[in-house]
């Protein structure tokens, strides 16, 4: 049919670079992007599909292959439009350390928002022109420590894992959920058997949660130690 999606798509070009097209005014990759990942938060990542992005915004699901071909090329939409959220728009502190430390509270405050990016990377997802901006903000924050790009790449993923690594825990563990080392039988366990760090632990005291900061810090401490601050 004349004026679809499909005839304006060059081939392998990706979803990012083609026209949306439509004749409802209402209805814009915009807002459908926005449509599925209200249900991503709300319901998770497996509750988004054409069918039901096309409930919430109260249309018929052809309607949005006018837009979008097919369900990857939303998910595809869906995680450039978090990595915008990413960007810090104003602009990045000088000391590298700070510089550093803004992207990653960032980052954190927005995957606790939209916990299903997580399991979206997973399924690896190609990057968009949003995630290009946040991969060159992340390299521009150590410009003022003097490594070359592939350290720079390598202190990027080290400060990224630790960021997904503490997120996945805040999922896992909720600060309701009940100290683990309170509950009776497990106290019992540790005070008959042999462990004596844990027995120390619990008796002195253990955090419910470690904090962010503290953990962030200490890498950075590392980093600093190993190449040098300016």
């Amino acid at each position: 049919m004349p004026g679809t999606a499909r005839d304006r798509r060059p081939p392998g070009e990706p979803v990012w670079a083609r026209q949306s097209g439509g004749r409802r005014p209402r209805l814009t990759r915009e807002a459908i992007v926005a449509a599925a990942i209200e249900i991503a938060d709300a319901e998770g990542l497996d509750a988004v599909s054409i069918r039901r992005v096309a409930a919430a915004l109260g249309v018929r699901p052809m309607s949005l292959y006018t837009h979008i071909e097919r369900k990857e090329d939303l998910l595809d939409l869906m995680l450039d439009e978090v990595h915008r959220e990413l960007i810090i728009e104003e602009e990045l502190p000088a000391d590298w350390r700070e510089a550093v430390s803004v992207i990653a509270r960032r980052e954190r405050e927005v995957i606790r928002r939209h916990a299903w990016v997580i399991d979206l990377t997973a399924r690896g997802p190609r990057v968009g022109p949003n995630g290009l901006r946040h991969a060159e903000q992340n390299l521009q924050a150590l410009a003022g420590l003097d490594v070359d790009t592939a350290t720079a790449a390598r202190i990027v993923t080290a400060v990224d894992h630790y960021m997904t690594g503490y997120v996945i825990r805040e999922r896992l563990v909720s600060d309701q959920r009940a100290d683990h080392l309170g509950e009776s039988y497990v106290q019992k366990m540790i005070e008959e058997g042999d462990f004596p760090h844990l027995r120390r632990a619990l008796r002195e005291g253990v955090p419910q949660q470690e904090s962010f900061e503290d953990g962030l810090r200490w890498l950075l401490d590392g980093i600093e130690q190993e190449f040098g601050g300016a």
